[in-house]
């Protein structure tokens, strides 16, 4: 490996237990709370769809809804025009990064934050974030470099049914809108 990264990837020698996957290296200082409050995404279709921008960050989805008469016998097929299932909408403020892909419910175990509370259908915080420090340091090298412009950023993860989402931002918001995935996509095109 580069002697360039060695620092971000976390091989430099540690006498703590290091946990490597993804885009950064956990440590004993990552912990994973649950957000509150935070809409529950559908367990079985979610559909996820990212919008990103160097200004914007947005993640839709459909959120679960259980019908009580449902016999637990027949699957209802949904779409990104399915019009009668609630929709997520969630604005990240001032994202720097983020990921979308796997690991899947059924790989879920191989995510580093699995044995520190992250679970699947879910959505967390990770706080004292590894990624985050990785960034700073990263950073470390601009000749104007300030560690405080890190010291808002927030680490979110969104655990979905195939995928899960991570990003590092400010902040975020939740609208639930009416009508398909698809019908919003343009309302939300506009605003990156």
């Amino acid at each position: 490996m580069s002697e360039m990264f060695k620092g971000f990837f976390g091989s430099k020698p540690n006498k703590s237990p290091r946990i490597t996957g993804g885009a950064y290296t956990v440590d004993e200082q990552d912990a994973v709370q649950a957000l509150k409050g935070f809409p529950q995404s559908s367990v079985g279709a979610p559909m996820p769809v990212i919008f990103a921008s160097e200004q914007s960050l947005f993640v839709v989805f459909y959120l679960e809804l259980r019908d009580p008469n449902w016999d637990g016998k027949s699957v209802k097929v949904v779409s990104l025009d399915t019009n009668d299932e609630p929709i997520a909408v969630v604005r990240f403020k001032r994202a720097s990064t983020h990921y979308f892909g796997p690991p899947n419910d059924e790989a879920f175990g191989g995510h580093p934050l699995a044995a520190r509370g992250l679970k699947p259908y879910g959505a967390f915080e990770v706080l004292s974030s590894s990624w985050i420090r990785a960034l700073e340091r990263m950073n470390s090298v601009h000749p104007y470099h300030k560690p405080e412009h890190f010291a808002n950023r927030r680490h979110f993860i969104l655990t979905f049914h195939d995928t899960i989402f991570e990003c590092v931002a400010n902040e975020y918001s939740i609208e639930q809108p009416s009508g398909s995935l698809r019908s919003i996509l343009p309302e939300i095109i506009a605003s990156l």
